[in-house]
């Protein structure tokens, strides 16, 4: 099983330590980030499935922060957590590209529901956590997992991040450079071979036909 990774910034150590311990108790990577600076790091040089920000942070904002990294291209989804909550607060939370805002104190289950409904809109709100791909292949989105005949397959993390990329992009043309740029992270060499390598797993388990290849443009997953 794949997990989904998130970016957790928030100053204060203790509460950092118990969102932590309690999201990963839950089954996801979570990545801890205590000032505008280390999280401006973190988002360069990897890629995330949802964010969770503070505002009143050392360096800077969660605001000024989120809207820097929008205008760079990022749009993985972010949810900020503050004890700022005056209805300006949550306006500028939104303005400034925020897909959630929760309020502190929270009860860390409030948290792990949100950031559950987070991931699952990635999907175009699907009626349950599992989404059927037809012919026994069902992918379950919470826990990050593909089944064929409901046996688990078991995929390399690249593979998993494709699928994902292609489940959530299904019948669009996705260009060699967006998905180069989605499965590498900033220190890594892309590589069309293993590009290819991946592909050719996906086909394995899925159909060949599933994913189409437009000669010198990109895939499609239909």
């Amino acid at each position: 099983m794949i997990k989904a990774k998130l970016l957790l910034l928030e100053d204060d150590p203790n509460l950092s330590e118990s969102v932590c311990e309690y999201l990963e108790e839950q089954g996801y990577d979570v990545v801890p980030v205590y000032d505008a600076s280390a999280a401006e790091d973190a988002l360069y040089e990897g890629k995330f499935d949802v964010l969770l920000l503070d505002v009143n942070i050392p360096g800077g904002d969660g605001f000024s922060l989120l809207k820097a990294s929008r205008k760079k291209g990022n749009v993985t989804p972010a949810i900020f957590i503050t004890s700022r909550n005056g209805i300006s607060d949550v306006e500028e939370g939104f303005e400034s590209g925020g897909d959630d805002y929760i309020r502190k104190p929270y009860q860390l289950k409030e948290l792990l529901l949100r950031i559950q409904t987070i991931l699952k809109r990635n999907f175009y709100h699907p009626p349950s956590d599992t989404l059927d791909l037809g012919e026994g292949i069902t992918y379950d989105i919470l826990n990050q997992v593909l089944r064929i005949q409901n046996k688990e397959q078991p995929l390399q993390l690249k593979e998993h991040k494709l699928l994902k990329l292609f489940i959530q992009h299904k019948n669009e043309l996705l260009t060699h450079e967006t998905i180069m740029e989605y499965l590498w992270d900033y220190e890594e060499t892309p590589s069309d071979g293993s590009l290819r390598t991946y592909i050719k797993t996906l086909r394995k388990l899925l159909g060949k036909d599933r994913i189409v290849s437009h000669k010198r443009l990109g895939y499609q997953f239909r």
